[in-house]
């Protein structure tokens, strides 16, 4: 199938390969080898208040992130 890049650079995905992505907004997008690799990818929506009550369910401290994160950065 043959798609065009418009001036905005972008590119309408056909319709055959739409339909089979019907749930599909967003997609990881790559270079390999010369070639354009679109992965769909799945956004769940967050909510924000549910994140913080677990986090202190769990007694997770902004200490604890920057230690994860050094921890994390250090491999």
């Amino acid at each position: 199938m043959l798609a065009k890049k418009t001036s905005k650079n972008q590119i309408t995905i056909p319709k055959k390969i739409v339909d089979k992505l019907p749930e599909v907004t967003y997609f990881d997008v790559e270079w390999k080898g010369g070639v354009i690799v679109l992965k769909p990818v799945r956004v769940y929506s967050t909510d924000l208040e549910q994140i913080r009550a677990k986090v202190k369910k769990l007694g997770i401290s902004e200490s604890s992130v920057d230690e994860a994160i050094k921890w994390a950065r250090a491999k």
